[in-house]
Parts: structure tokens; C-alpha cells; sequence
């Protein structure tokens, strides 16, 4: 068996989307349960996802950051709100010449007729998940102040070229698994 034949071997392909949430969290938990017991060590994954929960993304994010598997991850249409700290824990990051990012901080929905006292702790979590979110960000990407500014008060929309500048993906490229390559879906 040639050295390529080997690398190819240990390298899988697979889809990656829906709702940021605990099915999510579990479904990655298994799929990599599964890779450890096959040998794979490279895990090449097309994410597609408008975000969910901030608590199930950043679970992935160090989950996948720090698995024994290495995740390359790729957009190929819209990785959204969440879903970008997630898709952050890749080892390389791709994007198609037609996917688009967006980052916003943490919002919710304060029940009609709520107290200050519930107002208060409903902020200070916001403030909590904005600030952990914040850390991840500024580890992977290089916004310029502008980009900053928006993403303060306002969605943050990167087209692939503005993502690749910022340094969140690597390049611009397609997921494309080799011909006859099996393709999961986690």
C-alpha cells in the first residue's frame, strides 16, 4: 500500500447540519466516537447552520478543537451566528466562492411582565456567553475596526474573500470529496 492509499484511509468525509443544539452536541459526540474506532485522524466536514444555542456551540467548539481527530471544515453555503464559533474549532477552514459568515452577539427574548431582578440575570448571561464567544473570536480572526463596530450593535456579514482576509478560513475552496470517497452525514 503507497503512503497516499494510507493518508486517504485515515481521512473521511462527511455533513454537518441543522440547529446548533444538544442533538447536534450529541450527534458529534457519536460520529467522533465512531472515527476513534475506525482510525480516522482527519475529518474533512461541510457545515451548514444558522446557529442555535451558545452553550451547545462552544461544548463543539472545545470538543472538536481538542478531539484526537483533526477537523477541517468547509462552508458551503451559510455557517451563521453560532455556528462560526463551531466551525472555528477546524484545524484548516474553507469557504466556496459563494458562502457567506455571520456574527452577531448573544440575543434572547425576556418573558412579557418580567421582573428586574429576571432582567438583570438574563443580561448578565448575555454578557457571559458574548464575552466567551468574544475570546474565541479574536483568537482565530483579525476584524478591522469597522468589523468590530458592526459586530457590536449589529449582524456581521463575511462573504468568503472577507473571511479568508479576516483569517477565518484559510482559503477559498469547495468541499469536494474524492469519486468513490464515502460521504456520512453526522
Amino acid at each position: 500500500m503507497s503512503e497516499e492509499q494510507a493518508t486517504q484511509r485515515k481521512a473521511a468525509y462527511f455533513t454537518l447540519s441543522g440547529d446548533v443544539n444538544s442533538d447536534m452536541v450529541h450527534r458529534v459526540f457519536e460520529a467522533t466516537s465512531m472515527m476513534t474506532e475506525d482510525g480516522i485522524e482527519t475529518a474533512h466536514v461541510l457545515v451548514q447552520s444558522n446557529g442555535g444555542y451558545v452553550s451547545d456551540g462552544l461544548c463543539l467548539y472545545n470538543f472538536m478543537a481538542n478531539s484526537p481527530v483533526d477537523f477541517v471544515m468547509y462552508n458551503g453555503g451559510a455557517v451563521a451566528s453560532i455556528a462560526v464559533i463551531l466551525f472555528l474549532a477546524g484545524k484548516r477552514r474553507y469557504a466556496s466562492e459563494t458562502a457567506r459568515f455571520m456574527i452577531h452577539k448573544s440575543h434572547a427574548t425576556a418573558s412579557p411582565g418580567s421582573r428586574p431582578d429576571a432582567l438583570n440575570i438574563i443580561v448578565e448571561g448575555l454578557r457571559a456567553d458574548d464575552s466567551r464567544t468574544e475570546s474565541i473570536l479574536r483568537k482565530h480572526m483579525e476584524l478591522t475596526t469597522e468589523q468590530w463596530g458592526i459586530h457590536q450593535y449589529g449582524d456581521l456579514h463575511l462573504n468568503a474573500r472577507d473571511a479568508k482576509a479576516a483569517g477565518l478560513v484559510n482559503d477559498v475552496a469547495d468541499f469536494a470529496p474524492p469519486r468513490g470517497a464515502p460521504l456520512r452525514n453526522i
